[in-house]
């Protein structure tokens, strides 16, 4: 690296990493506020380009952005002080986050975008730098390679049946003529028990319609209602 470079990026970090033990000044503060804004929308950015299904919201984007940011303040103005440390735990232990997350993924970038606020407000700024972009090249890597996805596509079915039908033989037939793999999950009694509403774990066989399928255990079924939903994409297509 040219030496006029290398000094400009020492001089850069030596500027931004003051003596943690002092209170951050205002230029510093909001220096620290527009890194970690700009971070976040990183992070936002990534989210959106590694998306994988129909559930997407900008909503969610948004509010990545903000507690990004806003646990960057929150940090910054604890900055040692155990007294306002434990008046902020005990007004924000009231706060929920109200979002059903469509993803579990949804969870673990709620959490990145936390990280790295903290990171900003702790006054770390090379790591934070450093860790943000490893963590975001190793997601997108992992999103675009489709790292760990199975190559069959995996669905759950929810049966109703009357009390008087003997499941375990009822779709015994129709399990080994259209599934490659069968898997209980649950029996839960329902309309005040009149009625048992069965869910199992199914891989279909390759090159099964799944309208042929659902037609037979609609008529096994006595015409109750039977729910079809895929857990996992087919990526042998």
């Amino acid at each position: 690296m040219d030496p006029v470079i290398a000094n400009a990026v020492d001089n850069f970090f030596s500027n931004m990493s003051p003596n943690t033990a002092g209170d951050p000044q205002p230029l510093e503060v909001i220096g620290a506020m527009c890194l970690s804004f700009v971070l976040n929308m990183l992070i936002g950015a990534l989210y959106k380009h590694t998306y994988k299904g129909t559930r997407y919201s900008q909503d969610y984007v948004h509010t990545l952005v903000i507690i990004g940011t806003v646990t960057t303040i929150l940090i910054m103005v604890v900055n040692g002080n155990t007294a306002v440390a434990f008046g902020m735990f005990a007004a924000f232990s009231m706060i929920r986050f109200r979002r059903n997350l469509g993803q579990s993924r949804d969870l673990a970038f709620v959490f990145f975008a936390m990280a790295t606020g903290m990171g900003v407000g702790a006054r770390e700024y090379p790591i934070v730098l450093v860790t943000t972009l490893i963590v975001s090249c190793a997601i997108f890597f992992i999103s675009k390679q489709d790292a760990f996805a199975p190559r069959r596509a995996s669905h759950q079915l929810r049966i109703r049946v009357n009390n008087d039908v003997d499941f375990s033989v009822a779709f015994e037939e129709i399990f080994k003529k259209y599934t490659d793999a069968i898997e209980m999950i649950s029996v839960e009694s329902v309309q005040a028990g009149m009625m048992s509403e069965l869910r199992y774990g199914l891989v279909l066989k390759n090159g099964v319609q799944v309208s042929d399928f659902m037609e037979e255990v609609q008529i096994a079924c006595g015409n109750n209602r039977a729910i079809l939903t895929s857990t996992q994409r087919d990526l042998d297509r």
